[in-house]
């Protein structure tokens, strides 16, 4: 199945590794361009996935308004931005945490988010089409013990996304989240072996979620092909989440 995406251009926040470099290789095999954003842009420079790169901090307002405009310039348009930026934090009681872990979530995982997507939206009405997706986490749905500021700053993606894709409406401009469950990635290195070994516990396939399906339910949320969703959430979470 090609999703009908072969030409169609995105941006990728957190290209670099982990999901969103899995989303950015899958989309160029698809036959898009991929612009990938990230604070470490050597190796992507080097990846035939990215048609281009921009190194950027997405919580930085002045260097995501300037990265939107270089990748849309770059790509020679946008069809959409698929938000993959996002750190884990400490693993431990919520009241452990300082203000400053509190806020060093929420900055990245919700305010880098809000940031991107504004950056874009200007271009993507002008065009009248755009396909916005979320990685949220099904933390941001059921909560997570000992990662409550991931939770909540997942589950603030979710309504941001619910509320934008009505403003939207009537337009061809939706705005999605994919919910999965731990998934393999560099963010295990945030966590402890305990906490690992709680949410592995809780998914009744019994495994993690690969990077692999999160990338191939991106793409069919950013096709032409997912035109009747919007503003809701895509699970990958193995039958763990109950709604």
């Amino acid at each position: 199945m090609t999703f009908d995406i072969e030409d169609h251009k995105f941006v990728v926040t957190g290209a670099a590794s982990g999901i969103g470099l899995a989303i950015s290789r899958r989309l160029s095999e698809l036959g898009a361009l991929v612009s990938g954003w990230d604070l470490e842009t050597d190796a992507m420079a080097a990846d035939p996935a990215f048609a281009h790169t921009v190194k950027v901090d997405v919580t930085d307002e002045a260097a995501v308004l300037s990265a939107a405009g270089a990748s849309i310039q770059a790509l020679g348009g946008l069809h959409g931005l698929i938000a993959s930026a996002g750190i884990n934090g400490l693993t431990k009681p919520t009241w452990e945490y300082t203000l400053a872990e509190w806020e060093q979530v929420m900055r990245v995982d919700l305010t880098g988010v809000f940031l991107s997507m504004r950056a874009v939206l200007n271009h993507l009405i002008s065009e009248g089409y755009g396909r916005l997706v979320i990685v949220s986490s099904v933390a941001g749905k059921e909560g997570n013990p000992g990662a409550s500021p991931y939770g909540a700053a997942k589950a603030g993606v979710i309504g941001l996304a619910k509320g934008l894709a009505r403003e939207l409406l009537p337009s061809d401009i939706t705005v999605n989240c994919l919910a999965p469950a731990i998934t393999e990635t560099d963010l295990m290195k945030q966590m402890t072996p305990e906490y690992i070994r709680d949410k592995k516990a809780l998914i009744p396939m019994g495994r993690f979620c690969t990077t692999a399906e999160i990338a191939d339910m991106a793409a069919w949320v950013v096709s032409p092909r997912c035109s009747f969703t919007t503003g809701q959430v895509f699970d990958l979470t193995g039958g763990r989440a109950t709604y």
